[in-house]
């Protein structure tokens, strides 16, 4: 295996850098950061020294280093080591815990690792997924971001979650509902759903699931495979076209996700 390092800074996220690499030679000399990292390996095994202890990072792991922490990283396995890591500004971090908590103070995330195998693939997904399609805004990635980041600070003890803030009000869901039926063949975003009912995103993913008993984007999905469905039964339009209509602007993915739900292709339903 190669040494290979790519790095992508997310437009509609500023202040987040997503770093993918594979080291087969490579080491870390001892160094600190100015952002905060999120780092999961998730193949082999990196050795790391921070505070005077040692510690092995491999699959399943969510490794934590806060600004200024001195530490170095090295390769423990024979095949070398993947590294997928989030780095986020103080400011990015700050913004994200205050939406979360409700707070306006910046959290105090430690240095630590999580040993967590079910947080630490799914993290793993969210990078790839972000990496992917470049594409911070989209309404699955806004929801998992939110909700891992959670997940995370709260693990870590760095934020008090906040408590549970009850369910939508109908008219609130009405204007929802409303809104993704008028628009469903565009981009629906969940800044723009949550403005709609004049709450942080945060607050309103947790409200539309107690109302709903499903994410924002499961649900829309679900809504716009439906309307599909109804399309494909009474309209000459190909199979295309119909996933365009409804908001898909992939075919394969508009492929799999009504393969999935309705056990069949669209174009033999």
């Amino acid at each position: 295996m190669a040494n290979r390092v790519h790095y992508r800074h997310i437009a509609d996220m500023p202040g987040l850098v997503l770093g993918a690499a594979q080291f087969s030679t490579f080491s870390f000399d001892r160094h600190f950061h100015l952002d905060y990292h999120i780092g999961l390996v998730t193949e082999g095994v990196q050795r790391q020294r921070c505070r005077g202890k040692t510690v092995l990072i491999g699959p399943g792991c969510v490794s934590l280093m806060p600004p200024g922490e001195i530490h170095d990283g090295a390769i423990d396995s024979v095949s070398g080591y993947t590294l997928r890591t989030f780095r986020l500004s103080s400011e990015l971090l700050g913004s994200v815990a205050e939406e979360l908590s409700g707070t306006q103070r910046e959290p105090a995330l430690p240095g630590a690792l999580l040993e967590d195998p079910e947080l630490a693939m799914q993290l793993v997904r969210l990078f790839d997924a972000m990496r992917a399609e470049g594409d911070a805004e989209s309404l699955a990635v806004q929801s998992e971001w939110l909700r891992l980041m959670n997940l995370l600070l709260t693990r870590s003890r760095a934020i008090v979650p906040q408590e549970k803030s009850g369910a939508l009000s109908a008219a609130r869901w009405a204007r929802v509902r409303d809104y993704c039926h008028a628009h469903l063949s565009e981009k629906i975003t969940l800044d723009a759903l949550a403005a709609l009912c004049d709450l942080g995103r945060f607050q309103f993913l947790r409200q539309f699931k107690e109302t709903v008993g499903m994410t924002p984007y499961a649900w829309l999905l679900r809504l716009r495979l439906e309307q599909a469905c109804a399309l494909l039964s009474r309209s000459p339009q190909t199979v295309a076209e119909v996933a365009q209509g409804v908001g898909f602007y992939d075919q394969s993915h508009f492929n799999r996700a009504f393969r999935q739900a309705f056990g069949v292709a669209p174009s033999n339903y």
